[in-house]
Parts: structure tokens; sequence; C-alpha cells
């Protein structure tokens, strides 16, 4: 892990560079995904059965392309008792978090003989992206469908990887759990494209959530305006803030939550205390010998792994601040004092014992966040991206007749003169 100290000259230049995180895509990247797409929409079925058998070893001419939904109810059934109870209650504390998010249409009167409003509508299809192959995301199921379900969509369309035909059944039990409309074994930039546009199987959808790879990634980028996305994600990520009353075998644990997930995830601790960053720093790597996925971790740590120590808890909140990352734990005395200065983060976690991990499964907040920096500007996933807001306008001609005049005058500011007589005629003006 790299070392930054504020009394360094080149602490400003690694802040920036902590700060302009934004991964670079790989040569070749997007000309493989323009093609892909490309493909799809041209030849439909066709060119995604091409791409799946390359990819994924999955002909679906003879496996078909879409799954009975009676599939998932026999996961759920099949799968053991306790997993089953575990995502059903992991499903309960989402579904009632999302659900104080919901919005309402409203209307108001100004003043007499006008009525103005916002009509809040859900979208009527959305597509979701889950990951398959040799990992399984249930938890991606729940994250992304049951907000799409709280907010009244009409259909929720689902995409996973299904490498040689092998269906991962927790993940259909979470689907099923999570009321999926319908499941379709495909991968890659094939089934966004075939999401975006539509094919003879696959119906188009409105918007395209959840998490993939680069390819993935890049395709959602690519569409993004034919229809919506969510966020172009990146690796996951973490930083803990730490005073000297943080226990560094938590705050090891935690960074490690992260390493262990992709070797490029960032693992940052941002602390006032040199002790605090020197006991983590140790902690961090006699732990590290003891995961599984350890040479992953060692690989995230070695080329993204920071411990930033600061001159003071105030230029720390700065740091924290200009990074903008995913996942953000204060692990200081007064966490919720601390909070009131925090302005960019994905999800904030407050105290010793509110580890990351509550968030990605039980605790209920969405664990679509924000990355790369960009919470300063993106909100985690929501009730909020499933709708779509309408504005009201209703003027009686008395209330016309007051504004006419005005209206018709500022359209011949701006030289639209069809403008300014489309008022005037209702008024009886020439």
């Amino acid at each position: 892990m790299k070392i930054v100290r504020y009394d360094e000259p080149d602490f400003e230049a690694a802040i920036s560079s902590l700060e302009t995180r934004g991964e670079m895509v790989p040569e070749g990247v997007m000309e493989t995904v323009f093609e892909i797409i490309g493909e799809v929409r041209r030849r439909g079925d066709e060119a995604v059965g091409e791409y799946t058998l390359r990819f994924d070893d999955l002909d679906l001419k003879k496996a078909g392309m879409e799954l009975d939904l009676g599939e998932l109810d026999r996961a759920l059934k099949e799968i053991p008792a306790g997993d089953r109870e575990i995502i059903e209650a992991a499903a309960d504390s989402i579904r009632e978090f999302h659900q104080r998010q919901l919005e309402e249409s409203w209307i108001y009167e100004p003043s007499p003989g006008i009525k103005l409003g916002q009509k809040v509508t859900p979208i009527e299809r959305v597509g979701l992206y889950v990951p398959g192959g040799t990992a399984a995301y249930p938890s991606s199921v729940l994250m992304n469908a049951i907000p799409a379900g709280v907010a009244g969509v009409g259909q929720v369309v689902m995409v996973v990887p299904t490498p040689g035909g092998v269906v991962n059944k927790t993940v259909l039990a979470a689907a099923a759990v999570a009321g999926v409309d319908r499941v379709f074994t495909i991968g890659g930039a094939q089934a966004v494209a075939a999401l975006a546009y539509g094919t003879r199987t696959v119906p188009k959808v409105d918007k395209i959530v959840g998490p993939g790879n680069i390819y993935v990634a890049m395709a959602k980028k690519v569409v993004f305006g034919d229809v919506d996305i969510d966020m172009v994600a990146g690796p996951s990520e973490i930083l803990v803030l730490a005073d000297s009353s943080a226990d560094p075998v938590f705050a090891a644990a935690d960074l490690l939550s992260q390493a262990e997930h992709d070797p490029l995830a960032y693992s940052i601790l941002v602390t006032d205390d040199e002790e605090m960053l020197r006991r983590t720093a140790e902690e961090t790597h006699r732990q590290l010998e003891l995961l599984p996925r350890h040479d992953i971790a060692r690989q995230s740590l070695d080329s993204r792994g920071h411990l930033v120590l600061a001159g003071n808890m105030e230029q720390a909140i700065s740091v924290v601040n200009r990074i903008a990352v995913e996942h953000l734990e204060l692990m200081v005395v007064d966490p919720e004092k601390t909070l009131e200065s925090i302005k960019n983060a994905g999800a904030i976690f407050l105290g010793m014992y509110t580890t990351e991990a509550l968030g990605d499964y039980m605790a209920g907040p969405n664990h679509v966040l924000p990355t790369g920096g960009t919470a300063r500007f993106f909100s985690p996933l929501g009730v909020y991206d499933f709708v779509k807001r309408s504005s009201v306008i209703w003027y009686n001609q008395e209330a016309l007749n007051k504004r006419a005049g005005m209206v018709a005058q500022f359209a011949r500011l701006e030289g639209l003169e069809a403008h300014a007589r489309a008022v005037e005629l209702r008024v009886g003006q020439k």
C-alpha cells in the first residue's frame, strides 16, 4: 500500500491522482463493443446467438434463450432453507427502505385559473443486467429489481450470462423473491444491445441497470440516449476515515473487504493519527494472508491501496470530500457530527460497528453506488431512478388573457412569431 503523508512534497499530487482516478478504457474494448452492438442491431437474435456461443460456450438454438418463470420458483424451493431465509430477509429490508423514496404526483394553484404540477409515472419496462459465470450475485438482483417493483415498473427483464448453460439457482431464487418478470440466459455487450434495441425474442426496454465487466459498462455508455442507464460503474472502492479512537483490526478488515473484489479495487485509509496508520498497515498485511482470495486482494492493495496521513481532522475531511468515494466509513469519536461535514460519498457508514458489508447485503439502502469520483454528482440507485416526471400546466381563458401580452412579447424577443400568434389568437388579438 502506498503511504501518502501531508508533510511530504508529493501529497497534493497523490490526492489529485485519487481525485481523478477514473478508469482508462483498455485498447480495443470500444471497437469490440461497437461491432457487437452494430451486429445485434442488424441481425438480432442471430447475432446474440453467435456471440453467446463464442463467449459463453452456450448454443442458444439448442438451449433456448429465455427461462420459464417456473424455474425461478423451483430454484427458490430447492435452495437450502437457510439461504432462502437470508434472501427473503434482505429483500424485506431493501423493500422497506426503498418504499420511503416513493414520490407522488402533485398539483397546486398559484392564482385563480391556473393549475401547475408534476405527474410521476413509472418507467414501463426495465432491463436488469446481472453478472454471471464463476460468480453469483443474488444481492445485485435484489438491489436492482426491488426498487423497480416499488416504483411500479410494468416489466423487469433480467439478463444473466450462463456459461456452458449452468444456471445459478441462488440468482434465480433472488429473481423470484424480487418479482422479476422475464429472464434471458445471455450476457455481455450483446445482451445490453438486445435490451436497448430489442430482437425477435428479447423485448426493447426503456432503461438498463446493473453492473457488469468493462464491455458491459461501455455498451451501456454507447446505448445511453437510445435508452436510459443507471450509471457507468467502475471498480469497487472504500475509504475509511479514522481517528485515534478507531480499531485498526476493524479498519483493516474493511479495507480488505473491497480489495478482495477486484485487482482494480481501491482501498483507502485517511487518518490524522500516525499510530493508527501504522497499526492498520500491519493489521492489513496480517489479515491478508488469511483470505481465500488473498492473491486478488494483494494485487489490489499493491496497485490501488493508499494510507493517507493528514495533518488534522479538518484536512482529512477535505481529502475525503475530494476523493468522493463509493463506500465511506466514519470510524471517529463522533461520526454523526462528522457526517455534517461530508459532501461527497455514495454510502456513508457511521461508527465502529457499521461495516460496509452490511450495506452490501442486509441493511436496506442500495448497494449500486457511484464510483470513480462520480459521487460528486451521482446518487445511489433508488426508486427515483425508475420513474419519470412530467410537468402539468393548465390555464383558463381569463388567466391566459392576463399573461398573453407578456408571453407574446417574450416570443418575439426570440424571433418566434408563431409562438406569439398562438397566444394572441386565443385572446382575440391579431
